[in-house]
């Protein structure tokens, strides 16, 4: 896992934080760094902290200042820069957090960000209930039985064929303005998802379900 990045943006902060140990680079934007100081996150681990640096107050944040990267550029967002730094340095498998809460523009332009990236970086999100990412064409997940399962169309995606989900598809189709598929859940452990043409962001509950969610 050392060349995995572990990046937080300034969503709501996590409940509990991962081990830095299994990533090879960790950094954060100017925001999320409040939460990292107030959860006592290692702030020595930081490779960089990147934004505009506009919720900055010194004090003690000046000791890590070698450690900022100011970007200025106000048509992108800070999670959005964070990701072509990363980029830059070479890496492509990110983990998340710090994605979702919080003002829901936020959330949905960090979704549009990581659809922008997709093609070229594989980008988990984890929060309190889920974690969430943008699935290839032929997909297979394990450990997940008795856990809620959503597929989210982004905007649509056709010829949707499933197995090991409670309500699976067959050769379907979902769309935004019609039909999502949200709030299923997954009766093996393993299941798989194949579709033609589209994108779907792929939602897994963190905790098991005693009884089928029906919404």
């Amino acid at each position: 896992m050392r060349d995995k990045v572990l990046l937080f943006i300034n969503g709501d902060a996590p409940k509990s934080l991962p081990n830095p140990e299994n990533y090879g680079l960790i950094a954060c934007t100017d925001g999320a760094f409040h939460y990292l100081k107030r959860m006592s996150f290692p702030l020595d681990k930081l490779d960089f902290i990147s934004g505009d640096f506009d919720s900055h107050s010194g004090s003690d944040e000046d000791m890590y200042e070698e450690k900022f990267i100011l970007t200025l550029d106000q048509d992108k967002t800070d999670f959005h820069k964070a990701l072509e730094i990363i980029q830059e340095k070479g890496f492509s498998e990110i983990d998340v957090f710090g994605g979702s809460g919080g003002e829901q523009d936020h959330f949905l332009g960090n979704l549009t960000v990581a659809y922008t990236f997709k093609e070229h970086m594989d980008l988990k999100f984890y929060d309190e209930y889920s974690v969430y990412y943008f699935i290839p064409k032929s997909f297979k997940v394990e450990g997940v039985k008795n856990k809620m399962i959503s597929l989210y169309p982004f905007p649509s995606a056709e010829n949707i064929t499933t197995k090991g989900l409670n309500w699976p598809l067959e050769n379907g189709s979902l769309s935004i303005t019609s039909r999502i598929g949200t709030r299923n859940f997954a009766v093996e452990d393993e299941i798989s998802i194949e579709y033609e043409s589209g994108d779907v962001l792929f939602f897994a509950g963190i905790k098991e379900i005693e009884y089928p969610a029906i919404y």
